[in-house]
């Protein structure tokens, strides 16, 4: 080694120096350590000066490989010299990347499309990551576009270094988000999903392991890379996934290891550890997708291998986790029997049967939990199927609650257990169904009155059954109790309960025991804390007595305090899955480790209490209850206020919109009276030049005449004439009075206005609008009396003319006559259609007047009936602001009395004030308005 050392070192020419690497990598397999500590240094000599032959820089590259990597051959590795050899890759590794130049200069030739320098470089920089992972990753990550290069791997046509890039870039982004981001806005998920599509997706082989093993590595714990994904629309590509045929016979072990992996993929991007709105955002994604139908259509599915079927469970019970449509789908599914069952009762059944898997009972248990998660309309469901009134009487189908009660009461205690933490979920955070189950009567035996459910649980905990029967037992009836006072009087009802709990907690019993008496410790502070002093014989005093004579306060909490002392409870309290190394180790739940939480101090302080403290404290808690209904009730009528006013407001500005109407009609109105001004000033230019050619041809007519029938003719017509008119000129009176009328009428309503301008109502200002609207019309129809007046002038004019011309006309100018005659009449039709005309216009005014001023008598009502409306509310609100006063005070004097007992109490004064001043802004915009 030490000659081949030399040669490398010393030779010129190319060829000796090739011969030596490879004869030194050919030595390096059995002779590691030595070549390792001799030759590196030359190797990486070799791999910065002799870069332009592929050839000697394969070999130095493969013999550096050799060196650093464990990857040996079993045969050739014994099993106390594992630990040495790991140490020695490590050590190796050290020595190569002390020189972040060394890291570098193999990126670099990574990059080399040469197969026998691109492959053993992906090979050696893998290598190093395995035994220097954050190290290595660190120089990547600062070494300029290091990322970038690597990720051109997954585009080598070349399978092998395709693959080996995969497994590159698996060991280069674990447990650093910083590469993961990089990787993944590289569009390393749409190659890799290409990759596992042309594998064949499930059916792929060891390289679609890989490419999900990648995918999980850049999602798990990623919220940018999980959001990523999601947008860019790739959970739509994972549906084709789990689309497994109907015959289900050939599962390879390689295909359940990647249907394995798919799904735990899933559950990544849904995992209850995520950040809410993630994981909401993706389970919507998944159904509207169809994957959620696929997972529940391998659920349903005869022939599935049992941990394919258990993953597979558990990721359906992630994808419907507190999303209700998901929910709601699940509660849908039928399994494919005849007649169809619920998947629901059909998972419940393996749940309960002793003879299933026990990490499948478990994992069915996690999908109900899952199901009822923030779930009240499928709690809701499960608790009704239990009720009397739903029972099926035939018993042809079994029900949910049919099968959990079974599961209660059985033999097995994994059943009890798991039955009586379902029931519990069914309960949890819904106080209506904890009394609604209060209901359900149990037959126990033929003869036998029915019994309650409550006290068929009581009755098997007194039996002294197996503690993890009485561990669930009193779980669900922790859960039941809390915060439900009716449950627990009917508790307290059976005279049997709390001498039992006393005598458990007072004895002093093994280990395994401690926590039966822990949780019935808890389950007697419960009756304590939510008890409503219904039973006189078990008043709250009278329990805190009790526990002083029987067993002592600090003895008391000290068995509480076991709980949460127990190591399954920390466990139980890590994550919402239950997973438990043995059927023994199932004790715990998750969501009864919060309840725990949440009760263990409240309880702690409740036995403390006196008898005085505790009356205080409840006429506190009734006094608040008052003060809130009293807040409430105000809130209540202030808002139906609001939305009176908010109609009003719809009103007027419907009533504005119709004014504007109005004002469009009269603006087009006055633009047709100026065209119809404009005709008549043309009309009488006209008549005026017709007048100068009669008097300047009047000697002519005195000469020629006119023949006395045509005159006698001319005359009845000027009479008829003079009729219509005097007919126009009776209808213009009347109209007179008419608009008289609305005149006075307006000037009253004028006074009322003036009446009411004290009111600080909004929509005055829209009557006033009127009032002036009203105005310009009386003004335009006086224009248009002026205008009719005008016409009546000029017809005057023209009958003084006609009498004028009487004793001109003579027997001679027939002809002159006759055109004059011509003339006449044409004048006249026109005169007769304009007076028509104009007519029409002033009854059409009239009508628009008519409706603006029963418009206004509309607004006057409204606006009189809002002046009342808003006395009244400022009214009540001085009413509210005197009341919700004097409240502030006895409140603050109780808190006060309070706090010089001692007793803790929240300060609530920054949210009822918050509340009072949300009160006082509505009173001042209602003023305001």
């Amino acid at each position: 080694i030490q000659k081949l050392c030399d040669r490398v070192a010393s030779s010129t020419l190319l060829d000796d120096r090739r011969d030596a690497v490879r004869a030194l990598k050919s030595l390096s397999k059995k002779y590691r350590l030595e070549v390792g500590i001799q030759a590196m240094e030359h190797l990486i000599h070799v791999l910065q000066t002799d870069r332009s032959d592929s050839e000697i820089i394969g070999y130095a590259l493969d013999t550096l490989y050799n060196v650093i990597s464990n990857d040996l051959e079993e045969e050739e590795q014994e099993e106390n010299s594992a630990k040495q050899v790991d140490d020695l890759g490590s050590q190796f590794t050290e020595i190569f990347i002390k020189q972040q130049e060394n890291v570098t200069l193999l990126l670099t030739l990574v990059e080399e499309f040469d197969f026998h320098v691109r492959w053993p470089g992906v090979k050696l920089l893998t290598s190093l990551l395995k035994q220097q992972g954050p190290q290595v990753q660190q120089i990547i990550l600062v070494s300029p576009m290091g990322v970038s290069r690597l990720m051109d791997l997954l585009a080598d046509s070349r399978e092998v270094i395709r693959n080996d890039g995969v497994l590159l870039l698996q060991q280069l982004t674990k447990s650093n988000a910083a590469i993961q981001k990089i990787v993944a806005f590289e569009n390393a998920f749409e190659r890799l999903l290409d990759i596992i599509t042309e594998e064949g997706n499930s059916d792929g082989g060891i390289v679609v392991e890989d490419c999900l093993l990648l995918l999980q590595n850049l999602l798990k714990n990623n919220n940018s890379n999980q959001n990523f994904f999601k947008e860019g629309s790739y959970i739509q590509r994972m549906k084709p996934w789990f689309e497994v045929g109907d015959d289900n016979c050939g599962w390879s072990a390689q295909k359940v290891t990647n249907l394995h992996l798919m799904l735990q993929l899933v559950r990544v991007l849904v995992s209850p550890t995520n950040p809410p709105g993630a994981t909401s955002s993706c389970q919507k994604a998944m159904f509207h997708c169809g994957l959620l139908q696929q997972l529940c259509t391998i659920l349903m599915a005869t022939g599935v291998p049992a941990d394919i079927l258990t993953e597979t469970i558990n990721t359906v019970s992630e994808v419907i986790r507190g999303c209700q449509t998901n929910q709601d789908y699940f509660a849908s599914v039928n399994a494919p029997s005849n007649p169809p069952r619920p998947a629901i009762v059909v998972l419940l059944m393996s749940m309960v049967n002793e003879r299933q898997p026990f990490v499948l009972r478990c994992a069915v248990l996690y999908c109900f939990q899952c199901f009822l998660y923030k779930n009240q309309k499928g709690q809701g469901e499960i608790v009704s199927t239990l009720l009397p009134s739903t029972i099926d009487a035939t018993g042809n189908s079994v029900s949910a609650g049919q099968l959990l009660c079974g599961g209660l009461f059985s033999t097995d205690s994994l059943s009890n257990w798991c039955a009586a933490v379902a029931l519990a979920h069914a309960l949890q955070e819904n106080a209506t169904l904890k009394e609604q189950l209060l209901r359900v009567q149990l037959a126990t035996s033929i003869g036998n009155p029915p019994v309650s459910l409550l006290q068929q649980c009581t009755n098997i905990l007194s039996q002294g059954s197996k503690v993890q029967t009485r561990v669930g037992l009193l779980m669900l009836l922790c859960t039941w109790l809390s915060n439900c006072s009716i449950a627990v009087t009917h508790f307290l009802h059976n005279p049997a309960n709390v001498p039992f709990l006393t005598g458990q907690i007072a004895e002093n019993l093994g280990e395994e025991e401690q926590l039966v008496q822990g949780l019935c410790a808890l389950l007697l502070g419960i009756s304590i804390y939510y008890n409503d002093n219904s039973l006189e014989n078990y008043r709250k005093e009278k329990l805190k007595q009790l526990i002083e004579k029987r067993i002592g306060r600090e003895n008391f909490i000290e068995k509480l305090g076991f709980i949460s002392k127990h190591e399954l409870y920390s466990r139980a309290a890590q994550k919402p899955q239950p997973s438990f190394s043995s059927p023994d180790h199932m004790m715990f739940d998750h969501e009864f480790t919060k309840l725990v939480k949440e009760l263990e101090g409240v309880i702690s302080k409740a036995i403390y209490k006196s008898s005085e403290e505790d009356k205080k404290e409840e006429e506190v808690k009734k006094t608040l209850e008052q003060h809130d209904n009293i807040v409430t009730h105000y809130k209540k009528v202030i808002r139906e206020q609001d939305q009176e006013l908010e109609e009003l407001k719809q009103r007027i500005n419907t009533l504005t919109s119709q004014n504007e109407q109005l004002q469009a009609t009269v603006t087009q109105q006055v633009s047709q009276i100026q065209q119809h001004k404009d005709q008549y000033n043309l009309l009488k230019v006209q008549l005026g030049k017709d007048t100068q050619h009669h008097n300047s041809h009047g000697d002519t007519l005195q000469m020629n005449g006119i023949q006395t029938e045509e005159v006698s003719k001319l005359k009845e017509e000027l009479e008829e004439w003079k009729n219509k008119h005097e007919l126009l000129q009776g209808q213009l009176k009347e109209k007179d009075s008419v608009i008289e009328k609305l005149n006075s009428s307006q000037l009253e309503m004028g006074t009322t206005e003036q009446s009411s301008q004290t009111s600080k109502f909004g929509g005055l200002e829209h009557n006033n609008e009127l009032q002036k609207e009203l105005e310009m019309l009386r003004s335009q129809i006086q224009v248009q009396s002026a205008e009719i007046s005008a016409l009546q002038m000029e017809n005057q004019k023209l009958q003084v003319m006609s009498t004028t011309a009487d004793p001109i006309l003579g027997d001679s100018g027939a002809t002159a006559s006759s055109e004059l005659k011509g003339r006449l009449e044409q004048e006249i039709k026109e005169l007769k259609s304009e007076v028509k005309a104009l007519s029409e216009e002033k009854e059409s005014l009239k009508q628009h007047l008519d409706s603006s001023s029963s418009t206004v008598a509309i607004l006057q009502d409204e606006k009189s009936k809002l002046q009342r409306e808003v006395a009244e509310s400022k009214k009540e609100q001085d009413d509210l602001l005197v009341l919700l006063a004097d409240q502030d005070q006895k409140i603050s004097a109780l808190k006060i009395k309070l706090k010089d007992l001692g007793v803790p109490v929240e300060d609530e004064d920054d949210t009822e004030s918050g509340d009072q001043g949300d009160e006082d802004e509505d009173g001042e915009e209602e003023e305001q308005d």
